[in-house]
């Protein structure tokens, strides 16, 4: 049996705004609302009451889900200062060996909760140390 938000100690009420918010940033990576639905593990109708402002419950591996989207957005403040990087990175091909020319939000979007996981490890990775390669495009060769 799933631990819904409620077990979990968080209200509805709760659950719907951690669901708006990583809606948000999955919309600013532009996300099709089958992508956000496929990383975040919820039906397209919760996805429609989150938006409305309603209550949603969520389980614990949504909940999950929904902290990995946050953390990597917060990852991704931390390394770019550009708006235009942090919500564009996502959407953009990465050379780097764990991505060999897929996008991020293709892999997160798969579905399954390692490679969601492992996405937000390569990017996080680039906060404590780790050094982006950059040449003629601020893509091409990230590393």
């Amino acid at each position: 049996m799933q631990e819904t938000s409620k077990a979990l100690g968080l209200s509805k009420d709760q659950g719907g705004v951690i669901l708006r918010t990583a809606l948000r940033i999955l919309e600013k990576w532009k996300a099709t609302t089958e992508q956000a639905s496929s990383v975040l593990r919820v039906s397209r109708s919760s996805i429609s009451r989150a938006q409305q402002g309603k209550s949603v419950e969520l389980d614990r591996d949504q909940l999950e889900r929904a902290s990995i989207v946050l953390n990597c957005h917060a990852s991704l403040r931390l390394v770019f200062d550009n708006p235009e990087n942090v919500y564009g990175f996502m959407g953009l091909e990465n050379h780097n060996e764990f991505f060999n020319g897929r996008k991020p939000l293709e892999i997160m979007a798969q579905g399954d909760l390692m490679p969601l996981f492992e996405v937000y490890k390569r990017i996080d990775a680039f906060c404590g140390g780790g050094e982006l390669v950059y040449s003629s495009s601020p893509w091409d060769g990230m590393k």
